[in-house]
């Protein structure tokens, strides 16, 4: 179904049943397809807590002075002031 933005705006409860049934819903501007409605479906995985629990651990000078300078000219080299 394809429809133009005047007619979605006055009929956007039609439409938006229309995609939830599974029909395509294209909403166009001047006759050019523009947007299409799509139903918004679940995740396709579950998220579980704990998930980074797995990554490895930062040192414990991860934010060392010298640490910190040497981020700092691995990014901007010598440019600082």
């Amino acid at each position: 179904m394809q429809c133009n933005m005047l007619e979605a705006k006055s009929q956007l409860s039609k439409l938006v049943q229309a995609a939830l049934a599974g029909e395509d819903v294209v909403i166009a501007n001047k006759g050019v397809p523009v947007v299409r409605l799509v139903k918004v479906g679940a995740r396709d995985f579950a998220r579980k807590p704990g998930a980074w629990a797995e990554l490895p651990k930062a040192d414990a000078d991860w934010d060392s002075p010298a640490t910190n300078a040497a981020v700092a000219d691995a990014l901007v080299g010598d440019k600082l002031p």
